[in-house]
């Protein structure tokens, strides 16, 4: 069965950092590209950044610039979303996903991602 999983919420204050981790079973995330999306309380999910297969394509939002920033290791079995400078804004959920077929770069548009992890909650409070 393929499953998506993520790592790495938690508490954190204002001005802090946090990384997320995003693994998979099942099959390899080594062909995907990888996004990562967040749902804050009472919002719709968004897009905040996403990796291609090669790692040397990356597309994000606004808000993620100089702030967040994706990577996957060597092995390409995990991709992580480095974030700083947190604020209270960033709360939410944070949803790792991939789309349906590999080698592909689609756009951060939810419609464009077929399988999600759970979701990894991140807090930023005082």
């Amino acid at each position: 069965q393929m499953q998506l999983m993520e790592f790495g919420g938690g508490l954190v204050k204002p001005g802090g950092s946090l990384t997320l981790s995003c693994t998979a079973s099942g099959f390899s995330l080594k062909t995907y590209t990888v996004a990562w999306f967040r749902q804050a309380p009472g919002k719709e999910r968004e897009g905040v950044m996403n990796i291609d297969d090669s790692g040397n394509w990356v597309h994000y939002e606004d808000f993620a610039k100089h702030r967040f920033t994706i990577s996957r290791d060597d092995a390409k079995t995990t991709v992580y979303l480095q974030m700083s400078e947190l604020q209270v804004e960033d709360t939410a959920v944070y949803y790792c996903t991939v789309p349906r077929d590999e080698y592909t770069r689609p756009s951060l548009e939810e419609k464009e991602y077929h399988l999600w992890g759970l979701g990894t909650k991140v807090t930023v409070s005082s």
